[in-house]
């Protein structure tokens, strides 16, 4: 039996007035707070398709994924491993690059080797046939005209050599920038590709040139001026460490200028900009790039010493054999020595350009982050030749 509350208790209703269980009492708006939901919100949880599912796994392709992409440090469309690169990689690439595309490569090489061989032996065959008269005559019918004429025959000789050692250089880099993606290219493409670069190219020969003649004319001129002055003592005693002074600059600034013939055919760049721009990639990683350029050196030279040998030994053999040496005998010698000295070029000089260059691109890999911006050409059309060749570049031209 229910009893009524007494009256003045508050918050109890009288009977009859209670409302179901669940329900607000009659009267009563929402609670506080409640009502429809926020703004913004779906249906509740548990209607509906649960909230951030799409189709079920395994169907279509998945959410955010484009198309397939290769793995950045195994790209490789080329002679290199598009990432910076180990000494392994870049003496593997500088061969590589000579068997991707052999006769662009050795062509080229021939081309420009034989003809520096034969501008050689044309220069030496005034003094060589001076030297055949001067065997029969006596000391003092020695003219100042024929060592004149021998000095020049030479210096002639390494004039020819040094510009044509800077044009095939050149050439060859041409071929190593496309042989990075994997591209072919022919020996009129690249003839179409460097000529505009020939002059830039010689301007930088002749202005090295100038730098090692004025470098060790200093010395010379500082050694003189001691002897004549009376010191002869000192002139010996500071001789030799000028002369080591300078061939420590010598090697010094040929590393620091290093890259100056890729900058130019590469990237482009005038003459000027490519040695300042080379001193930039140069200087964080001296060491490195000193290193691998001198063991690179120890390697073409043992190679090509190992080559030319056996064609000096034939000469030397060929010339005593006759008895007294005559100037034919020296020509004889002089040509068979020749051959062999070209054929060691053909092989050492594709691996010495090589090598420059694939140490140019692993300076700007480890500097600039280029490696991506190689990455980014590769996976386009690596055989596009006009978009790969503008991946070098660094600015419009």
């Amino acid at each position: 039996m229910n009893a009524l509350p007494p009256p003045g208790y508050p918050g109890f209703p009288p009977p009859g007035q209670y409302a179901p269980l669940g329900y607000p009492p009659a009267g009563y708006g929402p609670p506080p707070g409640y009502g429809a939901p926020p703004p913004g919100y779906g249906p509740p949880p548990g209607y509906g398709p649960p909230p951030g599912y799409g189709s079920p796994p395994g169907y279509g392709s998945p959410p955010g994924y484009g198309p397939p992409q290769l793995v950045p440090g195994a790209l490789k469309p080329g002679i290199i491993p598009l990432r910076p690169l180990t000494l392994s990689d870049i003496f593997n690439g500088a061969v590589g690059f000579v068997r991707a595309n052999p006769r662009a490569t050795l062509g080229l090489t021939a081309m420009v080797v034989v003809v520096m061989q034969l501008v050689s032996m044309l220069a030496t065959f005034g003094p060589l046939a001076a030297y055949g008269r001067i065997t029969v005559a006596r000391s003092s019918e020695l003219s100042g005209g024929v060592v004149g004429a021998w000095l020049g025959s030479m210096a002639a000789g390494m004039i020819v050599t040094w510009l044509g050692g800077m044009l095939l250089s050149g050439m060859l880099t041409v071929i190593v920038g496309r042989a990075v993606f994997g591209a072919p290219i022919t020996i009129g493409e690249t003839w179409v590709k460097i000529r505009g670069r020939l002059l830039p190219l010689l301007g930088l020969a002749l202005l090295e040139g100038v730098a090692v003649a004025a470098l060790f004319g200093l010395v010379a001129v500082i050694i003189a001026l001691l002897a004549v002055a009376g010191v002869p003592a000192l002139a010996v005693l500071l001789g030799f460490p000028l002369v080591l002074a300078a061939i420590v600059a010598l090697v010094y600034l040929y590393t620091m200028v290093l890259f100056a013939p890729v900058l130019i055919v590469l990237e482009r760049l005038p003459v000027m900009e490519a040695i300042t721009r080379s001193f930039r990639l140069v200087r964080g990683g001296f060491w490195r790039v000193l290193g691998i350029r001198t063991l690179t050196f120890v390697v073409a030279s043992f190679i090509g010493n190992a080559v030319a040998l056996p064609f000096s030994i034939v000469g030397q053999v060929l010339l005593v054999s006759g008895g007294t040496p005559s100037t034919g005998g020296l020509l004889l010698s002089s040509a068979i020595a020749s051959v062999g000295a070209a054929i060691g070029q053909i092989i050492i000089a594709p691996f010495n350009a090589g090598v420059i260059t694939l140490l140019y691109t692993d300076r700007r890999m480890r500097a600039e982050a280029f490696d991506l911006v190689l990455q980014t050409g590769a996976a386009g059309d690596p055989y596009a030749a006009a978009s790969t060749d503008n991946l070098w570049l660094t600015r419009p031209v």
